[in-house]
């Protein structure tokens, strides 16, 4: 039977994708009328390239996108704290990628519908509810924009792809509530601005209160011999801040925001320049929900950011989502599409992924800016000064390792869906 997913995001395109792989009839289901390349930035790191290289999308996200070489810190003052090579220039086998988020999504989407067919990826299918059968699952959809029913789809089970505010997730925990603000605001946007550094590094400055993260997204200069760079200023709010539900799509205006970054001119950066200089900025409050004890409910289970959203540090929640959708592909190809295949799943991803979110919540690798900003919050001459060298690259293994991504361990893994295994995918 077929593998009904709710949500046409990069998680649920990614699974839809790995089932077509794999010979397992699938369908897609999105609540909006038109799938669009939303959003601004963002990076996907080389165990998630890998499981996107593995589907056969290199060379259309290679020709998209930017290899990230390098990541590097700064404090407030844009003196460097810490450098790494990222992707490839740091002996993985795969590349890392920045690239918007709209074209990673559209080209996920067109392999999609090249591959399953335009019928079976449906748009204006809101999950409404859904009931156990005596051989698998039947879920309700209404069009959310006019109310109406939508239909009824039968299939072996469901998976709940459909993002921080999912609906199945609110079914399931209906006590839960809104999603949990940490008092910070984002403000997100891609200025046309000369490159800087290496031409493909991510920068981050700053420290928890106040901080600056950009990096280009365009593999080329335009005309203007200017790049797209993607930037994200951040900035802990008072208590007494009101701050509104998150939308991706909110738009912000750079006056209420740049007055905190006027003084960051540095001399390989213009921060005020990125800000002052975009022509369109969005809003973001910095928010995520508690780790919940169980993902699996009968034939129904939870991925993505339904499963566990987390703060965007590490540049790992679309990367979570692609590593969710292959271990999910992997165990239906070994116990078909069945309960036990979605408990195998959720007994490997949760507790990965609980991790990781707590240690997001700790700033994860960023907890660098914060100690330097601790310890020499009027500058400093060289970083060591105020943070041994063996804590900086304590700092960064850790956060590798918790994440899975790291190099020697990640270069020496097998396929998480092994190659060839289509035959063998079970039935239902």
């Amino acid at each position: 039977m077929t593998v009904l997913i709710a949500g046409g995001g990069i998680g649920g395109l990614t699974l839809a994708l790995s089932l077509h792989q794999i010979g397992v009839p699938c369908r897609v289901f999105e609540s909006v009328s038109e799938l669009k390349p939303l959003g601004v930035g963002i990076n996907v790191l080389p165990h998630a390239v890998r499981e996107l290289i593995e589907l056969g999308l290199h060379d259309v996200l290679d020709a998209s996108a930017v290899r990230t070489c390098e990541l590097a810190y700064f404090s407030k003052h844009g003196k460097p704290i810490w450098s790494e090579p990222r992707g490839l220039e740091a002996g993985y086998k795969w590349p890392q990628f920045s690239i918007h988020r709209g074209r990673l999504q559209q080209i996920l989407l067109d392999a999609a519908t090249e591959r399953l067919g335009r019928e079976n990826i449906l748009t204006s299918h809101h999950l409404a509810g859904w009931s156990e059968t005596a051989d698998g699952v039947r879920a309700d959809f209404i069009d959310r924009a006019t109310g109406k029913p939508a239909g009824s789809h039968d299939g072996a089970i469901l998976i709940a792809a459909d993002g921080i505010h999912s609906a199945v997730r609110e079914k399931l925990y209906p006590q839960e509530g809104p999603p949990i603000w940490n008092g910070r605001i984002l403000w997100r946007g891609i200025t046309r601005a000369d490159a800087f550094l290496t031409g493909r590094t991510m920068i981050m400055a700053g420290h928890e209160i106040l901080k600056f993260v950009c990096y280009p997204i365009s593999k080329a200069a335009g005309a203007d011999g200017k790049f797209d760079i993607n930037w994200v200023a951040e900035r802990h709010m008072p208590p007494t801040y009101q701050w509104r539900r998150e939308d991706y799509n909110r738009t912000a205006d750079p006056g209420e925001f740049l007055p905190w970054f006027e003084g960051w001119n540095f001399d390989w950066l213009d921060v005020p320049g990125l800000i002052r200089n975009c022509p369109h900025a969005y809003e973001y409050p910095l928010v995520d929900r508690d780790p919940i004890p169980q993902w699996t409910f009968g034939r129904v289970t939870l991925m993505g950011d339904a499963a566990h959203p987390m703060y965007p540090i590490g540049s790992n929640g679309a990367s979570q989502a692609i590593l969710d959708a292959r271990v999910l592909t992997r165990e239906i190809l070994a116990q078909g599409a069945t309960q036990a295949a979605l408990t195998a799943y959720e007994a490997e991803r949760r507790p990965a992924t609980t991790d990781l979110v707590m240690l997001n919540r700790r700033n994860g690798p960023e907890q660098v800016m914060q100690l330097v900003e601790e310890r020499a919050p009027d500058g400093f001459g060289v970083v060591t000064d105020v943070l041994s060298r063996q804590e900086l690259e304590d700092i960064a293994a850790n956060y590798k390792r918790v994440a899975g991504f790291q190099v020697e361990g990640l270069n020496a893994k097998p396929p998480i869906v092994p190659r060839g295994a289509a035959a063998r995918a079970g039935s239902t």
